[in-house]
């Protein structure tokens, strides 16, 4: 069900494209999950040149240095019509790249470097001597390293003194924004409702390969089943495929361990080495900082309202929502998966179905805030502050949470209360949001403006009511 169409990524192939305007050759960094597009938006950026593709093996049983290398040698014998060389230097491998590009305008890509690098200690210094002394001799010549692997990336390339001032563009692909994934879709050939897109988008997330598993034949109930609940479905070993190809064995415990410690809702570092019961130090640390850069988990800050000011209180959550909905919702299940269990079962009426929906969804908001800044109105260099906010009990103030606050420079706080539901919403979510405020320790001068944001529209009554200052139908924007 692949799509050749190619939607969205604008901003990410002006970036690329304004390269293309360098007299001398550019080493450019592409990094970002899995599944999300990276290697689709290099093919779109380099249709119109000599492309040349080398890519790593994945991490198995029997793939050590030798294999990777051979695997190179392969491509260049493809792709440059050279004889099969076979040796146990990489500078020899990329010397001979460099000799059969020496002019005109090449566009070269390394795809998953962390996995070519593999198992060879020397393979970042053969690269980084053949781009200074061989790459760079064509003026023309872009060479593109990517992977998913990001945390690799930053502290062997981008933090590397011995790639300092030598990359010309850094891209961080992250996941597609919700108007882009609707598009997405309709090009697929899916004509079902909006709340039907929204479900799946709940549990997709923007990842353009889980939504090309989508069949537009069928509902959302349907595909989600297929995906998700039967033997062997795809999204089923999504989970572990992803960890076996970015993370070291080793540390697949302990990452997995986080992770699902942040399935109940974030938590500060804290909890979650008192979850897992593993050490609050640095070890942890590392970690957490992995999953974060490689884009599974983020890490919230507070505020203080007053000076706008980030807090040191943090927390973490699941920001994927695949991985999210995963460990929330199939994994448990899996044994019943195995058994085939699900087949003749409505998945929706499943004992908290609806209630890992909620959150799905406002997870899928946090990811889309320009969006949000768009509907409201907000310029978005007047935003000083947005997120999950959330404000701690202490003996004179209560706790509370708002599922995304908005502060501007005109100490203006968008309150943000999202809504996931099949219904339309009734007035009881007035009464809800009117004790969030209430609790808010609010500074003098500071104006609260309510903002409803929903899935499935509101009641007539709420309208009427006119308490809100914009009520955000997701519905009616797809």
């Amino acid at each position: 069900m692949l799509n050749t169409n190619f939607i969205d990524r604008k901003q990410e192939l002006k970036s690329l494209s304004s390269v293309l305007n360098k007299k001398t050759a550019s080493l450019i960094i592409v990094k970002g999950r899995r599944r999300i597009g990276k290697s689709r938006l290099i093919n779109e950026f380099a249709s119109k040149h000599k492309f040349i593709k080398f890519s790593g093996l994945a991490p198995q049983t029997g793939v050590d240095a030798t294999a990777e290398r051979n695997r190179f040698a392969q491509s260049l014998t493809q792709q440059l019509d050279i004889p099969f060389i076979s040796t146990d230097d990489w500078g020899t491998l990329f010397s001979q790249l460099a000799a059969k590009t020496t002019q005109g305008r090449i566009i070269i890509l390394f795809d998953e470097i962390s996995w070519m690098a593999h198992d060879d200690p020397l393979f970042l210094s053969k690269l980084q001597y053949a781009w200074e002394n061989e790459f760079q001799r064509n003026p023309k010549l872009i060479l593109i390293l990517c992977g998913s692997v990001s945390s690799w990336i930053n502290k062997n390339i981008l933090n590397s003194t011995g790639f300092f001032g030598r990359v010309s563009l850094t891209l961080t692909l992250d996941e597609m924004p919700l108007l882009s994934c609707n598009e997405y879709m309709l090009s697929l050939g899916y004509k079902q409702s909006a709340f039907e897109k929204l479900n799946i988008l709940n549990i997709t997330g923007g990842v353009p390969w889980y939504i090309e598993q989508i069949n537009p034949t069928v509902s959302f109930l349907e595909n989600i089943k297929r995906l998700c609940f039967m033997k062997d479905g795809l999204l089923v070993t999504e989970f572990n495929r992803i960890f076996h190809d970015l993370f070291e064995v080793r540390r697949h415990k302990i990452l997995a361990q986080i992770l699902q410690a942040l399935v109940s809702g974030p938590k500060d570092a804290q909890e979650i080495a008192t979850t897992i019961e593993y050490g609050a130090g640095g070890v942890l640390a590392e970690y957490l900082t992995d999953l974060e850069t490689s884009g599974y988990i983020h890490r919230d800050y507070t505020w203080a309202l007053q000076s706008a000011v980030t807090s040191k209180l943090s927390r973490y959550r699941l920001k994927d929502n695949y991985i999210r909905f995963y460990l929330k919702y199939i994994e448990p299940k899996r044994r019943q998966i195995e058994r085939q269990q699900f087949q003749l079962i409505n998945i929706s009426a499943l004992p908290g179905f609806q209630a890992t929906m909620g959150l799905q969804f406002e997870n899928l908001i946090l990811n889309n805030r320009a969006l949000i800044f768009e509907i409201l109105g907000i310029p978005s260099e007047t935003v000083i502050q947005d997120n999950t906010f959330f404000q701690k009990k202490t003996n004179r103030i209560p706790g509370c949470q708002i599922d995304y606050l908005i502060q501007t420079t005109f100490h203006t706080l968008y309150i943000c209360e999202i809504k996931f539901s099949a219904q339309a919403v009734t007035p009881i979510i007035i009464s809800e949001v009117k004790e969030k405020i209430k609790r808010i320790k609010i500074p003098k001068g500071f104006t609260c403006i309510p903002v409803l944001i929903v899935a499935n529209g509101v009641t007539d009554e709420v309208i009427d009511n006119g308490y809100f200052f914009k009520i955000i139908n997701l519905a009616e924007l797809i």
